[in-house]
């Protein structure tokens, strides 16, 4: 069982996609904007982040490449959740650090199949 943090400043959201994340076995624990993130990261140290972007106080590419560059957390996958989806979005969210990048809405498999293939061998049956 994995520990994935996922930060998203809208409830509906973060209970959504909790949701998933619990299906699948694993505990979630929440943030609910960028720099509550990048402090749940430092002092949790989980295995993966589902990060939003369009966020107060820290938006979600600031949170993701203050944590890939982060000497204690700059080993946790990254992967950016979120409405924004053009392309320039993309590659900026990449050159942040992120793994990967889905857009909202999204389907429940297409978010599983991304947190399993960057669980690697930690995702449970």
């Amino acid at each position: 069982m994995a520990r994935i943090l996922i930060v998203d400043d809208s409830p509906s959201q973060l209970m959504g996609i909790r949701r998933i994340v619990e299906k699948l076995g694993h505990d979630a624990l929440t943030a609910e904007d960028g720099a509550a993130g990048v402090e749940a990261a430092k002092r949790e140290i989980p295995d993966l982040i589902l990060m939003d972007v369009v966020m107060p106080n820290l938006n979600g590419f600031q949170a993701t490449r203050s944590i890939t560059r982060e000497a204690t957390t700059k080993h946790i996958p990254v992967i950016l959740v979120t409405t924004k989806d053009q392309d320039t979005d993309r590659v900026w969210g990449m050159r942040q650090g992120a793994k990967a990048y889905i857009t909202k809405p999204f389907s429940e498999s297409e978010l599983s199949e991304l947190i399993a293939q960057y669980l690697g061998g930690a995702s449970a049956a």
